[in-house]
């Protein structure tokens, strides 16, 4: 496994964040402490969760997995740097205040019922699951300000913004003398590059580390989408899979010609970007987690990183040059 900072922080973290949205509602327990115990043994130490994965019905009910795994012991929390999210509906009690959204008094109550869940009394990473355009920065630093002086919370991260919502959270956690953001979770995969003209450019000059979600566009990257059997998990993207039938047929000859899998491709393609800290993989199984490993010992030369251009065009380059000049 090879490891980079999280951002401009000093955290070491793997090239590989292991995604835990399937626990639970795909996954069970047993077969999700394999996959933990199996991430730990090939060096990952990054995971990422939310209090709202679980499945209709049981939200919280991934954290609550991955808080009985470390309470077995052996180290496990310990060893690994572990990142969850606040924004959706979780807590009936919360009356109106359980709407979508940030507010201090929200970022409180998630947080304690997090550490509940997770069996532990910090997160070293707590992030914005959305922004909340309704709420000032001074009220979310305010709060994110106070956990981190309680030990609760050692560093804060985003989801979703938009490049001018990390300038703007930036300069205020500058006006407060305080670090702010250290990374943003985004879709970013080959069939969406949109975040190259502004999220990326931003958050590279903010020391925002950018940790993509979804890297193999819910599996249509993942080479076997033409072939799955009706009513497998993929069959569904079979029509968005025909919409992108040429780009992804010269995806995988490409693939052929290399000797790698699809999906390894496209996580070197993401690891390649001097962006990018490390992409979210939500195994479903171990193998799919070792399968997902294989990426960080590819190099992808200039040539294929020229020809992936080729098939999947991205935006132009940065902002303004993309649309102006």
């Amino acid at each position: 496994m090879q490891y980079t900072s999280l951002g401009r922080t000093g955290m070491k973290v793997s090239r590989i964040c292991l995604g835990t949205m399937n626990f639970g509602p795909v996954t069970d327990e047993q077969e999700a402490f394999r996959i933990m115990d199996t991430a730990l043994e090939l060096g990952i130490n990054f995971f990422d969760t939310a209090n709202t994965y679980g499945g209709d019905g049981h939200r919280g009910r991934t954290e609550e997995i991955i808080g009985r795994w470390f309470a077995q012991g052996g180290g496990r929390r310990e060893r690994v740097v572990l990142a969850t999210k606040v924004y959706h509906q979780i807590d009936p009690n919360d009356g109106p205040n359980d709407a979508p959204g940030l507010s201090g008094y929200k970022l409180r109550r998630h947080l304690e019922a997090s550490l509940r869940r997770l069996q532990t009394d910090h997160v070293e990473l707590y992030q914005m699951h959305h922004v909340d355009r309704n709420v000032s920065w001074d009220e979310l630093w305010e709060a994110f300000e106070l956990f981190v002086l309680q030990g609760k919370v050692v560093y804060v991260g985003a989801s979703n913004f938009a490049g001018w919502h990390l300038v703007k959270a930036q300069a205020a956690a500058q006006a407060r003398h305080f670090l702010g953001l250290v990374s943003e979770q985004h879709k970013y995969h080959l069939l969406c590059r949109l975040p190259e003209l502004e999220v990326l450019p931003a958050a590279m000059d903010l020391g925002i580390g950018v940790i993509p979600w979804s890297p193999l566009a819910g599996g249509l990257l993942g080479g076997n989408v033409f072939q799955a059997a009706p009513g497998s998990r993929s069959s569904h993207l079979r029509a968005e899979a025909e919409r992108h039938r040429s780009q992804l047929e010269a995806f995988s000859q490409l693939c052929k010609e290399l000797g790698e899998t699809e999906s390894t491709v496209a996580l070197a393609w993401l690891l390649a970007n001097p962006a990018i800290t490390a992409p979210i993989v939500g195994p479903r199984t171990v193998q799919q987690l070792k399968d997902a490993v294989r990426a960080v010992e590819v190099t992808l030369t200039a040539d294929v990183l020229r020809r992936l251009d080729e098939i999947f065009p991205g935006p132009g380059g940065p902002a303004p040059e993309a649309y102006a000049w």
